[in-house]
């Protein structure tokens, strides 16, 4: 019997514990495993290879995800990593050009050192990112909506040019999540979370998550898992799959109170732009409405300068001012100190990752009371800039 993704979420095979019944999965903490025979090992023999707790996780995000395999790892960018070192030596990536700063720094800094090359490249346009495949290009990196600017990439299109040259199709799938999106269904080899974020979405885990389509894929990254090593503990993998069983309920109301965020700021005349996949009117409109099923809570908005932005982080009450983002709390980011201080200036201009340019994540407060609290956060940057007249 199929259910729907919310009914998926709550019940899952491995949910149930066989001995006891109870409806939660056990924490096995163990590091290693009794064997019966020394020529016939069970199926787990050390932590590292296989635990029962992070065993459940990852069946429920490839169950979730439509995946062959699920793996959890020790952050996003563990994930993020692990997925690279299916590379080799001699090959090069496709990358959007507005990708993740940790992103941007782990292919800049790290993969180069291994003799792997990469391009940046504007990936919303097809043309583009199919004249830019070369003969030793083996991966297309997809970040869409990206951050924080959230672009929208054409996730069958790029499959398909990636499908013509051999390729593989990475898809950074956190501001989504499999219930707004499912990357696999529309031709991605891999999917990548940071599950820190709404997977999670109470700010008390750090974790990452890969779901891989194909069979010979997933054995690979099952092989990078292992030897690398950045598996997810125990505890963080049971949170993690709390997390999960609200994620619906919680990103849902969150996506209806920042599609009313984003209403406010785009009528607001201090604000320049709003960036907010739910905008008729956003780049990528039409192909994030065909290929998602919700615009997410996540949006970004430009104030003239960096002084005026910083005006409103001050006098904001209610969201936390960190990283991170996809929690129950409201947070509101400054990417260019935070989520993107690893790009260079110049680099971060080009994206649009202005001085001016803030990011909330919508959280699950009142959407009246944030609004009122934007409100008189804005007042306080008018008051600013008619003194500085």
């Amino acid at each position: 019997m199929t259910h729907h993704f919310d009914t998926k979420l709550l019940h899952q095979p491995s949910y149930i514990d066989k001995q006891t019944g109870a409806v939660n999965v056990p924490l096995h903490y163990s590091s290693t495993y009794h064997q019966q025979s020394i020529d016939e090992f069970g199926p787990y023999d050390y932590s590292r290879s296989g635990n029962p707790t992070r065993e459940s996780l990852e069946a429920t995000i490839a169950d979730l995800e439509n995946a062959h395999a699920g793996f959890a790892f020790a952050s996003g960018m563990a994930a993020i990593s692990s997925a690279f070192m299916l590379l080799s030596a001699g090959d090069h990536v496709l990358v959007s050009k507005d990708v993740y700063g940790g992103t941007y720094r782990m292919i800049t800094e790290v993969l180069t050192r291994f003799d792997i090359d990469h391009s940046f490249i504007d990936m919303t346009d097809l043309d583009e990112t199919a004249r830019n495949v070369q003969p030793n290009t083996k991966v297309i990196y997809v970040e869409t909506p990206s951050n924080p600017t959230l672009n929208i990439t054409d996730i069958e299109g790029v499959a398909k040019v990636a499908k013509a040259h051999g390729c593989l199709t990475f898809v950074d799938n956190t501001f989504m999540t499999p219930l707004y999106q499912k990357p696999l269904d529309l031709g991605a080899d891999v999917v990548l979370h940071s599950a820190t974020k709404f997977l999670s979405g109470h700010s008390d885990v750090v974790a990452g998550l890969a779901a891989v389509k194909d069979p010979e894929v997933a054995d690979r990254l099952k092989f990078i898992q292992n030897s690398f090593g950045s598996i997810l503990g125990v505890q963080d993998s049971w949170l993690l799959l709390r997390g999960l069983k609200t994620l619906s309920v919680r990103l849902k109301q969150s996506s209806e109170s920042a599609s009313q965020i984003a209403q406010f700021l785009h009528h607001h005349p201090l604000i320049d732009e709003v960036y907010y996949p739910g905008f008729s009117f956003h780049a990528g409109y039409h192909i994030h409405q065909r290929q998602s099923t919700g615009a997410g809570a996540v949006l970004s908005f430009r104030l003239p300068d960096k002084k005026s932005a910083g005006v409103l982080v001050e006098a904001m009450n209610i969201p936390v001012f960190a990283v991170s983002l996809g929690a129950v709390e409201s947070i509101l980011s400054y990417p260019a100190t935070m989520s993107h201080a690893a790009m260079p200036p110049a680099e971060r201009e080009s994206r649009g990752i202005t001085s001016g340019l803030l990011r909330l994540s919508v959280g699950l407060e009142d959407a009246d009371d944030l609004l009122q609290d934007l409100r008189q956060a804005l007042d306080k940057v008018a008051a600013y800039q008619t003194l500085t007249i």
